[in-house]
């Protein structure tokens, strides 16, 4: 065999042991990828949840909706939290029109109908006014902790019991409207949604 036929040869199963060996990795990374991708999902869902207020995996539980949707904002999603047998929580993605764009939001309300927390999922608003919703070091969405459905859901300068996100009153008002909407929701399918009547 001459030399150019054996340099071309070599040359041929060299390229075919690295498109094998790429391939291979990508099969073997996909799965990893996927599976962390499927964790930060779930620790960004479930972060609106006292960690000991469940012991199932409420991303594994996920409810049908019924058709009625709020007045403000979507419901996307129902997942129902519980400790033991006892339904603890439910979380709900809702959608709201944002100043820019939709937001989107995780909602945990306890089986009693208290909002437990919020958390932004999905935003674009404008930096440094209205996407400073999802900013920890503001922390403007710790103030709905706790809150019910008794509350007066909207600005204080609107005679509401809540403080407005500086420069950007538009995406206070709809963070604000799609929290009550979750909350009425909640209170208008409590049973659908903890499978069970709440307990008081």
């Amino acid at each position: 065999m001459n030399r150019p036929v054996r340099s071309g040869l070599l040359l041929l199963l060299v390229g075919a042991l690295a498109v094998t060996v790429t391939i291979a990795w990508q099969q073997w990374t996909r799965t990893t990828l996927a599976d962390a991708e499927q964790q930060l999902q779930a620790r960004q869902f479930l972060a609106v949840l006292p960690a000991q207020s469940y012991d199932n995996n409420p991303l594994h539980s996920s409810l049908a909706l019924p058709a009625e949707q709020p007045s403000h904002s979507r419901i996307l999603a129902a997942y129902r939290a519980t400790l033991g047998t006892t339904p603890t929580a439910v979380v709900l993605v809702s959608q709201v029109q944002g100043y820019a764009a939709p937001i989107r939001l995780t909602i945990a309300i306890s089986a009693d109908g208290r909002l437990l927390g919020t958390q932004v999922i999905d935003q674009q608003e404008s930096p440094g006014l209205g996407g400073r919703i999802s900013d920890p070091q503001v922390n403007w969405l710790a103030q709905f902790a706790n809150r019910s459905l008794g509350d007066r859901w909207a600005l204080k300068r609107d005679q509401g019991d809540f403080d407005q996100l500086a420069g950007a009153t538009v995406t206070s008002r709809a963070v604000i409207e799609a929290q009550q909407d979750a909350l009425r929701y909640f209170d208008q399918h409590r049973t659908l949604l903890l499978g069970a009547p709440a307990h008081e």
